[in-house]
């Protein structure tokens, strides 16, 4: 899965970086540098599609179509 996601990133009081993305609710990443930041952001994007697509197919029939969409 590919998409452009925007991440929002600021310094954290305490040191490093924290970072959010508008277009996923609940993803948010922190690190030391922007980089890393930036990588911890991109891992909770996936984990969260990652878990609705699980979540979706435990309830779906046998013969439910399931295709690729490119956006």
């Amino acid at each position: 899965m590919k998409g452009e996601f925007t991440a929002i990133i600021e310094e954290a009081p305490e040191g490093g970086y924290w970072a959010i993305c508008p277009e996923v609710p609940g993803a948010n990443g922190q690190g030391e540098t922007v980089e890393e930041t930036k990588a911890n952001l991109r891992e909770a994007i996936r984990l969260i599609f990652e878990d609705r697509v699980e979540d979706v197919r435990r309830g779906l029939p046998n013969d439910a179509i399931q295709t690729v969409v490119d956006v």
